[in-house]
């Protein structure tokens, strides 16, 4: 993509009304626009990012064996009055009528909804068990709206629901998706501290969240740091449910029961929750099957969440710099920067042309920052937009036969001649992906 045909509105100067760095990061390069509180229209670079993240949660669901499907933005309140929870949930629910007077919402969560559909459907233990989920908008009337998408009003929400015989069998179905949140956030890049949460209007005895570690963040956490040493092909969830880990008051120093020497404390932000809740909504709205015994019983129930649209503020809140955003190069919007700083001299033209047709003949992600701007604007603007390398075309290295090649990440520069340069990126992309 040519920067001189994309739209990407960057910003100099830091918006009076953001008060936190993702969202900083984010109006200034062009990644959001404020639609109204707390609601915000992605523009393409943030969408490209938002996508990528949904892909990844997508591919990990999968294969942790759950199944898409999508369910609407807007539910009748009629099963959350049988559920119970229509006048519990309070006023962040936005509460509608339709134009026959019927009572409608907007969808917080789909508890309700995946249990009507569930019931409608399966009525035997034979086809059991069932884990469906889907990436849908949600919206929640925060009382103060603020720290741009971390705490806004609408926001993208994967969320899955799993369905099985007995206790047992549930716990299994939780400690699955365990796993696979873990594996989801190792995939990011970030660092994921799991910790033993309460189960607020969700419900159930049982509940973990999930917080990714981030100098900025909004939570103190202090965990064992052996959590910082994962490895996603040898993850054993039970095991990592018995480290010790809390977050901010819930940590005691006198009576923790690890040594002040395995004790991290670093700052987090919660970007996932796991819920296992039994039978709450089942018996309520028919969850019900036929176990081998012919006999009626209510399914045991889960209830998973990942934070979609709030992960891209937080990975910019883990990764960033006094320059600007530093993706990780799993979910960066473009993987390189293709910087001409001389647009007008025809030799850096042509050299920069003919980077662009390799890194897309090698279907690499390029952005090519072909404007007639200044040179300081072009740096300055590719370091704000944080995209792990980039390859900068100036004439007097090209006299040279020489490319410079910056990694955002360290910050170091190196020069290299063109054939190498592209090999360069190639092996460094491979490595990674």
């Amino acid at each position: 993509m040519k920067f001189s045909n994309y739209f990407l509105p960057t910003l100099k100067n830091i918006p009076a009304d953001a008060e936190i760095i993702s969202h900083q990061l984010m109006i200034r390069s062009g990644m959001i626009k404020q639609s109204s509180a707390g609601i915000y229209s992605w523009l393409p670079l943030g969408l490209r990012v938002l996508k990528k993240i949904e892909q990844i949660v997508r591919e990990e669901q999968n294969k942790a064996g759950a199944i898409e499907i999508l369910m609407p933005t807007i539910q009748s309140a009629d099963l959350w009055i049988k559920s119970g929870r229509y006048e519990e949930y309070g006023k962040e629910m936005l509460r509608i009528k339709d134009r026959s007077d019927r009572e409608m919402l907007y969808g917080p969560t789909n508890e309700e909804l995946i249990t009507d559909i569930f019931q409608s459907y399966i009525n035997s233990y034979k086809d059991l068990p069932k884990n469906l989920y889907h990436i849908q908008w949600k919206f929640r009337d925060e009382v103060r709206p603020r720290f741009g998408i971390m705490r806004g009003r609408e926001f993208l929400m994967k969320d899955n629901y799993s369905f099985d015989l007995t206790k047992e069998d549930a716990k299994i179905s939780y400690n699955n998706m365990f796993k696979a949140y873990i594996k989801t956030f190792l995939r990011m890049g970030l660092t994921p501290i799991s910790l033993r949460a309460d189960t607020g209007p969700i419900g159930g005895d049982l509940s973990h969240e999930f917080q990714i570690l981030a100098n900025t963040g909004e939570s103190t956490l202090y965990y064992d740091k052996d959590l910082e040493s994962l490895d996603p092909q040898n993850l054993n969830p039970e095991k990592l449910q018995s480290y010790y880990a809390a977050v901010d008051d819930h940590h005691n120093e006198n009576q923790c029961p690890i040594s002040k020497s395995q004790l991290k404390i670093s700052k987090g932000i919660e970007v996932g929750h796991i819920f296992y809740f039994g039978t709450k909504y089942s018996e309520k709205l028919g969850g019900y099957v036929q176990n081998n015994k012919g006999n009626k019983i209510a399914v045991h129930m889960g209830s998973y969440g990942i934070g979609v649209s709030r992960l891209v503020g937080a990975i910019i809140e883990a990764f960033h710099d006094d320059k600007g955003i530093v993706w990780p190069t799993q979910v960066s919007p473009f993987q390189v920067s293709l910087i001409n700083l001389m647009p007008e001299n025809n030799k850096c033209l042509d050299a920069s042309n003919k980077f662009y047709s390799q890194l897309i003949n090698h279907k690499i992600e390029v952005l090519y920052d072909d404007r007639e701007v200044s040179i300081g604007k072009k740096l300055s603007d590719n370091d704000l937009l944080g995209f792990p390398y980039q390859i900068i075309i100036g004439s007097k290295n090209l006299k040279d036969n020489l490319v410079e090649i910056k990694v955002r990440k360290e910050n170091f520069i190196e020069k290299f001649n063109p054939e190498d340069a592209i090999n360069f990126i190639k092996t460094q992309l491979n490595t990674i992906i």
